[in-house]
Formats: structure tokens, C-alpha cells, sequence
């Protein structure tokens, strides 16, 4: 079968603008971006130029005040199980152990129990949580609660995962044990990622394309196609060439806002 023709995700000219204490901030400017079914996205930038905003978007959370956000040539008008968002600080539900949390939006979607049941525990084991699945969140170590988190996603149906620095509040093991994770979970399923952080090593070491975004109003500033063979070596002179190239480029961004 063919690659499709249509990218799964669009963003074509979309602006952002808010009303903050009276005042119109501009958060997103002409932003365009086209993700293809099973590629593994980071956008990098600092704080405050719009990765959040134009993933939220991508969610269904945000409309754009102008321009379009589409999955599958149509229109984004509000958040569905496709597209699944995992944040920073989880977003677990304190009253539900792994198990139900992973199966919150199968039961909501009024999914049979039997189908529950098998789903949730094929996730639980992908995401080697087994012997918690009984669980409660408070319980869980970060790592753990950002398992539960993917995992509900993935339980859920989702086609693309929607990471907002999911990563950024764990300890550095921690992360790197979940950045390999990851990127098998993704090998193995297919999933497209979106994956907004503020590492450029990060970046280089789990995408396909790194997508560098420029403030005061956001906007994508530039991309790079990554070509290196996985695993990554983060020790590797190309690998550190590359991390100094979007260095280099993130450091301009800020030199031609100043001037």
C-alpha cells in the first residue's frame, strides 16, 4: 500500500492571539507545518515562542484565530481520542488506580468491560507497569506516572501523540530510560509523535525532524531532517554536530530578535 497523500497533521498560516488583562498578545504568527503518518516531530525553542500553543492547537484545546489546523485534510474543531495529549505533569486521575486511569476513555467512550479489560492489560504490560497496575497514582514514582500517562493515551485509540515536555520534571536516568522506551513504543506501533521540549539534545536524539520555532510571535523559524541510524549515539561527533548546528540556530533567533 502506498504512503497516504494527505499529512496526517497540518498547520497551514495559523496565528494565535490572545486577550490577556486587556491586552492582545500574539502568540502564534503564520505558523505552517506538515507532519507525515509515523514520523517523530520535536519542536524546539524557548520559552514563550508558541510550541505549547500550536500543540494545543493541534489538540483541539485551541482554535486558531486565523489560518488551519487539520488531521486528515479536515478541519480540527475540538479535542478527540486521535489525537492524545500528554503533559508535563501527567494529568492522572487521583481516584483511579493505573489500571482505571489507562481505561478512563474507553469507559467513558462506553466501550464493552470485556474489551476494557484486554485493552488495558495489553497497555499495562507494553508499558511494564504489571505489578502496579493496582495501584494508585500517589504511589507511583514520576517515571511510572508518565508510563500511565502514555499508556492511556496509546489505550485510547490514538493515531497522534501530543507530548508537551513530558519529560522535563524527571530526574536525568529517569528520562533516558523513558526517551528509549519511547522511541519503541513508537517503532512498534506506528504512531505519529509531536514532541514539544526545551533540550536540543533531546530533540536530536528521538526525532526524525527537528523543527526550530523563533519568538515574538512564534513562528517556524527552520527544520532539519535527521538522517542518523537509531540507536543514537549522543557521544558521537555527528551527533554533537548536529546538536551545535540547532544550537547555532536557536542562539540567531534570539540575536535577530534583539537587534
Amino acid at each position: 500500500m502506498s504512503e497516504p497523500t494527505i499529512p496526517i497533521l497540518e498547520m497551514r498560516n495559523v496565528s494565535k492571539t490572545f486577550d490577556f488583562s486587556g491586552q492582545r498578545i500574539q502568540a502564534l504568527s503564520g505558523a505552517s507545518l506538515t507532519v507525515r503518518k509515523g514520523e517523530f516531530i520535536c519542536l524546539i525553542g524557548a520559552s514563550g515562542c508558541g510550541k505549547s500553543t500550536l500543540l494545543r492547537i493541534a489538540a483541539g484545546f485551541e482554535q486558531p484565530t486565523s489560518g488551519e489546523a487539520l488531521m486528515w485534510g479536515k478541519p480540527i474543531d475540538g479535542p478527540d481520542p486521535s489525537r492524545g495529549m500528554v503533559f508535563q505533569d501527567y494529568g492522572l486521575f487521583p481516584w483511579l488506580t493505573v489500571r482505571g486511569n489507562i481505561g478512563f476513555g474507553l469507559a467513558a467512550r462506553g466501550r464493552p468491560k470485556a474489551e476494557i479489560q484486554d485493552t488495558v492489560s495489553r497497555y499495562v504490560d507494553m508499558v511494564g507497569l504489571g505489578k502496579f497496575a493496582d495501584a494508585w497514582p500517589h504511589q507511583l514514582s514520576g517515571g511510572m506516572k508518565q508510563r500511565v500517562a502514555i499508556a492511556r493515551v496509546l489505550a485510547n485509540d490514538a493515531e497522534v501523540v501530543l507530548m508537551d515536555e513530558p519529560f522535563g520534571a524527571l530526574d536525568a536516568m529517569t528520562r533516558d530510560r523513558l526517551q528509549d522506551e519511547l522511541l519503541e513504543l513508537w517503532a512498534s506501533t506506528g504512531l505519529t509523535v509531536l514532541f514539544v521540549t526545551h533540550s536540543i539534545e533531546e530533540a536530536v536524539f528521538l526525532s526524525d525532524r527537528v523543527v526550530a520555532m523563533s519568538p515574538g510571535p512564534g513562528r517556524i523559524d527552520s527544520e532539519l531532517q535527521l538522517d542518523l541510524p537509531r540507536p543514537r549515539d549522543v557521544a558521537s561527533p555527528t551527533f554533537n554536530a548536529i546538536r551545535g548546528d540547532l544550537n547555532q540556530r536557536l542562539h540567531s533567533h534570539h540575536a535577530r530578535r534583539a537587534a
